[in-house]
């Protein structure tokens, strides 16, 4: 990582909650956040998986633990793929070749979850079209956290984990989770309609638009763009036209 990245990360890395969290909001333009919510809807019908809380679609491949068929990921998505990688967040020779995309409709969330072994432990998110508020709790000794958002994997179990913080996370942010924040703290989304600005937001000062306390933000449709390196893959690759 040379030493102009390794600042510009280190301006927007939180210092009040464990390691490690960046927030950087406006990572992509409006024109970017429009392409992208414009391609992610006219996907083919098939190309979704429906899951009882939400939508989604896997491009790159679909993560197993007996390895993922790599597909090839179209351009137009794999420019946002670059851009992460620029911030050299993934550490050399790794290369994010995963994204999943979540659709939300107003009012849908997901279960407190971790991300699991599938994945390189480093996850990033690019949101789209909404806000959401992402909830972090502390793990129960009991609670059985493998990685809930993907297919194969959607048995969420309700757990009594303890909410420690939360953070707001703004359409055209992104989101990059490491260290302990990835492995040791669950994440997830309430199922609300709406949100009220508190003292519970750990990034208040850190994002792109200040907001009053006691404010209340409407959800709208947000599209997240969650992009990972699956470290175990096949060796057939798999290329499609779309």
């Amino acid at each position: 990582m040379n030493e102009e990245i390794k600042e510009f990360l280190e301006s927007y890395k939180m210092k009040n909650v464990p390691d490690t969290v960046y927030y950087i909001p406006n990572f992509i333009s409006e024109e970017e956040e429009t392409n992208i919510v414009n391609k992610v809807s006219n996907s083919p019908l098939p190309k979704w998986t429906q899951l009882s809380n939400r939508r989604l679609q896997n491009w790159g491949g679909i993560p197993h633990p007996k390895g993922m068929i790599a597909e090839t990921i179209p351009d137009w998505l794999q420019n946002y793929v670059e851009k992460v990688e620029k911030l050299s967040v993934f550490q050399k020779p790794i290369r994010p070749n995963h994204v999943l995309i979540n659709e939300y409709l107003q009012g849908q969330g997901i279960m407190p979850h971790l991300d699991g072994p599938l994945f390189y432990p480093t996850v990033t998110t690019i949101s789209c079209g909404s806000h959401t508020v992402l909830d972090f709790y502390s793990q129960r000794s009991d609670s059985v956290t493998d990685a809930q958002d993907i297919p194969m994997q959607t048995d969420e179990k309700e757990v009594s984990n303890q909410k420690m913080f939360s953070l707001l996370v703004e359409r055209r942010s992104l989101l990059v989770l490491q260290d302990d924040m990835y492995s040791k703290y669950l994440h997830g989304i309430a199922e609300v309609c709406d949100d009220v600005i508190s003292d519970d937001l750990a990034n208040l000062h850190q994002t792109g638009q200040s907001f009053k306390m006691g404010e209340r933000l409407n959800r709208d449709t947000r599209i997240s763009l969650t992009i990972r390196h699956v470290p175990k893959t096949t060796k057939l690759k798999i290329n499609f036209i779309r």
